[in-house]
């Protein structure tokens, strides 16, 4: 592979930077996580949006969480078909190998891909729809969404209603997975739907009593 070429300085500072300080001040953790495997007792599937910090907002260390990014945090449904599908083996091996206690899809304000859905299927952005546009094809997943959100008059208010509906669509796509369901129904997993606001730092949680998103820490009576 010629095209392959060293990293640039910066990104070779900042590793040896980490491995100065995190590494040596943690060499024992690592040897750890490295000689016992991981036990993650959660998966988070989350944007590749690079202002979507999972370990951050939760002040995780290396070994906690099993993440799965991908546009959109979107879970298409369960499709045995022989096929090559990436986000599927994720989640199949989390559930079953790792057996992770709670399953996490993370949304955000702002994603520009829940953005191209509806630009998408609005008849808006052309070029999403042809068939060699690996972003539409992945958005389709999305159109159940959309036609809940269609006939909200305010724009900024639909496409904060579409980035929520990514994470339920997700939820919704993870029932259909065997595993996913019986490990559910076994009270062996937990599903949880969260939605974040990238400037002002909000985190909120999808309570399926109420139907709505709720700043976290705020249950249904």
């Amino acid at each position: 592979m010629m095209s392959a070429k060293p990293l640039p300085t910066y990104l070779l500072q900042r590793y040896h930077g980490w491995k100065a300080t995190t590494y040596a001040e943690n060499r024992a953790w690592y040897k750890r996580l490295a000689t016992e495997g991981q036990r993650p007792r959660a998966m988070i599937i989350s944007c590749c949006d690079s202002r979507v910090h999972v370990t951050s907002i939760f002040g995780a260390d290396q070994g906690e969480f099993f993440i799965h990014r991908n546009i959109a945090n979107l879970v298409p449904p369960y499709e045995p078909d022989g096929a090559q599908h990436g986000t599927s083996a994720a989640v199949e091996y989390a559930v079953t190998a790792l057996k992770v206690s709670h399953l996490v899809v993370l949304g955000h304000s702002n994603c520009g891909g829940v953005q191209g859905c509806l630009d998408m299927c609005s008849g808006k952005a052309p070029h999403l729809e042809e068939t060699s546009s690996f972003v539409g094809r992945w958005m389709d997943l999305l159109r159940p969404g959309y036609e809940r959100v269609k006939d909200e008059p305010d724009a900024a208010t639909q496409v904060r209603k579409l980035e929520k509906e990514a994470v339920l669509v997700s939820l919704e796509n993870l029932m259909t997975f065997p595993f996913v369901r019986e490990a559910v129904e076994n009270g062996g997993l937990t599903l949880h739907g969260l939605w974040t606001e990238i400037g002002e730092g909000g985190l909120e949680w999808y309570d399926p009593k109420t139907g709505q998103f709720s700043p976290v820490g705020q249950a249904s009576a």
